[in-house]
């Protein structure tokens, strides 16, 4: 009987403390529903917003990049403005320039203008004038040719002359900055052809020191001359080495 008692009294309690727990489940059900309202409510109204943020972030965006390709555009604008204007303050120093120019050569035309109207000559007068000026500097200019011809003639005649009033021994001289250069070398006649002629001032029976790498190594004396090649024999006295293609000469009597 009293385990009855007891199995009934601990069944009781069981079922009070089941119905505790089912109460206190309950109100926590109850408490998370409601936090689930207000968390979904808040969710809902932060997505709101946030969709709203996004718009207006995106509304700045594009107006951002259209403000910067607006920027981009009137800094181009403004460099080709810049240029633009270079170019023309450029033209415009060109223009003042021949401006002037003009002006002073538009002065002296009007200067040489009037010396023409005060010379008292007609157009025709001057053209003729001009022609003959033209044509006596044109005679002038060969007349000087001519005279270096018959300056080199008169020499090389006093040259011979002197060689029969003078004789053999006579000294011949030629320009000091005569230099030359032997192209043929014969050992067995004892003759040299030079390649500097009466062009550079060679002259008939003028003597020439030949030398090699400083060192002299004969002389020799001019027997023909033609405009730029002459030939010279060695003099025997002077010949102290073998005279070769490439030996350099230069005058023995050098003019002062």
């Amino acid at each position: 009987m009293l385990i009855r008692i007891s199995l009934i009294v601990a069944i009781i309690a069981g079922l009070a403390v089941g119905a505790l727990n089912i109460v206190k489940v309950k109100e926590k059900v109850i408490t998370l529903q409601t936090n689930l309202k207000t968390e979904t409510a808040a969710h809902i109204l932060f997505e709101g917003k946030f969709q709203t943020a996004s718009k207006e972030l995106a509304k700045t965006t594009k107006q951002l990049t259209e403000t910067n390709q607006l920027l981009v555009a009137t800094r181009t604008e403004r460099d080709k403005a810049v240029t633009e204007a270079a170019t023309q303050i450029k033209r415009s120093t060109q223009l003042a320039e021949d401006l002037g120019k003009t002006k002073k050569d538009l002065s002296d035309t009007q200067s040489d203008l009037g010396a023409y109207k005060n010379s008292g000559f007609t157009a025709q007068q001057v053209l003729n004038l001009g022609k003959t000026l033209k044509q006596v500097g044109d005679n002038l200019s060969g007349a000087k040719e001519e005279n270096v011809v018959l300056g080199k003639k008169i020499e090389r005649l006093s040259n011979e002359l002197a060689k029969y009033t003078e004789g053999q021994d006579r000294i011949v001289f030629m320009k000091a900055g005569l230099k030359g250069q032997i192209v043929v070398s014969d050992p067995k006649w004892d003759f040299v052809v030079l390649n500097v002629g009466d062009e550079q001032g060679v002259k008939e029976d003028g003597e020439l020191l030949v030398s090699r790498n400083g060192k002299l190594v004969a002389k020799v004396k001019v027997r023909t001359v033609q405009k730029d090649r002459s030939i010279a024999n060695v003099l025997p006295g002077w010949k102290i080495g073998q005279v070769l293609e490439g030996d350099q000469v230069i005058p023995a009597h050098p003019a002062s």
